[in-house]
């Protein structure tokens, strides 16, 4: 056996040991980190190791401050576990090692990209005509898209911000809801849009976008403008009422851009699609594939109804480009990253081993999951559920501040579940976000039992 098939063995086998102990491990790792850094750390060696020997160190040492992500009780972030489909193929595209900037560079990352954007489109319900790019998550998607309406917003005030910049052009409004996500924001500004240029609309009681303030708004509104929806509030997981704002924007000539980083995903479950009725009629769209999908970090996914203004904001040429434009897709084109990983592959492996039934199936079994877990902590002493849980979504919180921050401390600590504390109204909250393919009834009820012992022993 040669060395490097060894390794590869070896690693395969701690990787598949590590996967069978995330239903006993703790969730979030106890070991110090200053204990990591002093056994891994340390003055540069001088000379080379052996490379079985780095893999074991590795293993061994940063297992330990690994956060157990991949297992049925993590739900923090809308953070999915890779599916085992996935993982496989992620192995592939590490050591296959293409570069999917061009079709030159690997011809079946570029052919397997232009299926599964096929794929999701269909999955999604959008235009068979949009464009698409793969990124390195929902943040890059969102300056993608942004990117294209920024373009075609300013050329149609006759304003080329290819050739010109942005110094001198129209000012660009951005009309964005009151409980947006943050990576919108900084999106923008990526984009030379600032925070002055942006005008905050109300939300209701679950974070939707009110429509009425919207139109009043637009009609306030003179110049190129952006208009950006959302698709899951991060908190409440509510949908904004995209027939309503998109038939108030479509009276103007403002994009809508949609933030779906995991919302988007109930298209493909045919009870919960109604959700997302309308949608369709955006200019762009944006969300994660390591969220709901379940596929290895990173990956972020960006439609646009205008492939020109998509192509146009994106797309760059060089002498040296061998090939380019002769293959049947050039990602360079479309997204912002030249030297890209071969996230196709993941994502094609996630949609091919589920099936249309399957995805709908692990969005179902999340949804009905988050109701499981709302209905049974919702029953402890001096819990109260903020949120209508429409999803994967459950926010609560217990009688007091330091209540709920002492308790989701507790919980946190004992191992046996992790979630994430957020601010409601002014006031601390706990968010829990079932994402994982990995979780069960008996995981949840797990869970609620933890909070039960964190109020007996606070």
């Amino acid at each position: 056996m040669s060395a490097e098939r060894a390794l590869l063995l070896r690693t395969a086998g701690l990787a598949a040991d590590y996967l069978e102990s995330l239903e006993e491990r703790p969730v979030f790792p106890r070991r110090a980190v200053e204990d990591i850094a002093a056994a891994l750390g340390g003055p540069l060696p001088d000379s080379p190791s052996d490379a079985l020997e780095v893999v074991e160190l590795i293993a061994r040492e940063a297992e330990a401050g690994v956060v157990a992500t991949a297992g049925p009780r993590y739900f923090g972030y809308v953070t999915g576990g890779a599916l085992p489909a996935t993982v496989g193929a992620d192995w592939l595209t590490t050591v296959w090692d293409q570069c999917a900037g061009l079709g030159v560079l690997g011809p079946s990352a570029s052919v397997v990209e232009e299926i599964v954007g096929d794929w999701l489109k269909d999955l999604f319900g959008l235009p068979a005509e949009a464009s698409f790019a793969i990124t390195t998550g929902c943040q890059m998607a969102h300056v993608t898209a942004l990117a294209a309406a920024r373009h075609e917003v300013l050329a149609a005030r006759d304003w080329d911000v290819r050739e010109r910049g942005l110094a001198g052009s129209p000012p660009i409004t951005v009309i964005v809801g009151r409980l947006r996500h943050v990576t919108v924001d900084r999106a923008l500004r990526l984009l030379g849009i600032g925070g002055a240029q942006l005008t905050v609309v109300g939300a209701d009681g679950q974070g939707r976008m009110e429509p009425d303030a919207l139109r009043e708004t637009l009609s306030s509104v003179d110049g190129p403008t952006i208009v950006c929806a959302q698709a899951g509030e991060v908190n409440t997981g509510s949908y904004d009422p995209f027939h309503e704002i998109a038939e108030i924007v479509r009276e103007t000539d403002a994009w809508l851009h949609v933030d779906g980083a995991f919302g988007l995903w109930v298209a493909a479950s045919p009870e919960r699609r109604h959700l997302v009725d309308g949608v369709a009629a955006a200019d762009s769209w944006a969300t994660d594939g390591h969220k709901w999908l379940n596929v290895p970090y990173d990956c972020g996914l960006v439609f646009s109804s205008n492939p020109a203004a998509h192509n146009a904001s994106m797309t760059m040429k060089a002498s040296y480009f061998e090939g380019q434009g002769k293959w049947v897709r050039d990602a360079v084109d479309w997204t912002p990253e030249s030297s890209r990983r071969a996230r196709a592959f993941t994502v094609y492996a996630a949609l091919r081993s589920l099936g249309r039934s399957g995805l709908a199936d692990l969005v179902d079994r999340c949804c009905d999951l988050a109701g499981r877990f709302s209905a049974a902590i919702s029953h402890l002493p001096g819990c109260e559920l903020l949120n209508d849980v429409v999803i994967n979504q459950v926010l609560f919180r217990f009688e007091d501040d330091v209540l709920t921050n002492t308790v989701l401390t507790h919980v946190q600590d004992s191992g046996e579940a992790w979630m994430g504390g957020t601010m409601w109204d002014d006031r601390p909250a706990i968010r829990v976000s079932v994402s994982g393919w990995r979780t069960t009834e008996a995981d949840i009820d797990r869970t609620v039992a933890a909070f039960e012992s964190a109020l007996v022993a606070v």
